[in-house]
């Protein structure tokens, strides 16, 4: 599918949309289905503007383009700002942006998301722990657990973004 826009002086063709290799939902619904109970626990007792953030950024190191479409139009639609979503992919170098909470976040995100080194640094986790509380810091891990498990999914069957509605999902 291409998509065409017209505007007051010229008509602009874009690049043809790719397909979705196979719709995994529909022909793995019990692990579908499975998914979304896990997704529902892990974002259990999170601000729910730091929680679309972590999926955000981890779908951006990911290059889940389908994820980070998806986490965009949510955390938009619950009142997160344009530059704060924006800002989001140099948040080491636009911190005065994001609490200090939601930079350890953002830290541990990239750390459990790259695990370059086969662990989570020391210094991360402890970070962390500083702004989260035990039982929220369980639930954090498991969210970016979690979106790492989708970004898997929407990379591997090449969903594509641009069509997911805000809450359409949720």
């Amino acid at each position: 599918m291409t998509t065409t826009e017209v505007t007051a002086t010229k008509t602009v063709e874009y690049a043809p949309e790719h397909p979705a290799r196979l719709q995994w939902a529909q022909l793995a619904p019990d692990v579908y289905k499975a998914m979304i109970r896990l997704d529902t626990a892990a974002k259990q007792g999170l601000d729910h503007r730091l929680y679309e953030l972590v999926k955000i950024r981890a779908s951006q190191i990911n290059h889940c383009a389908f994820c980070v479409d998806m986490h965009t139009k949510d955390a938009l639609a619950t009142g997160e700002s344009v530059e704060r979503i924006v800002q989001l992919s140099a948040w080491d170098e636009s911190r005065h942006f994001y609490t200090e909470k939601e930079l350890a976040a953002l830290e541990l995100t990239e750390a459990v998301t790259v695990l370059t080194d086969g662990f989570v640094p020391d210094e991360v986790y402890e970070k962390a722990a500083e702004h989260f509380e035990e039982a929220e810091l369980a639930q954090l891990v498991s969210a970016i657990a979690v979106i790492n498990a989708w970004n898997r999914f929407g990379v591997t069957f090449r969903m594509a973004p641009g069509h997911y509605q805000p809450g359409q999902h949720g």
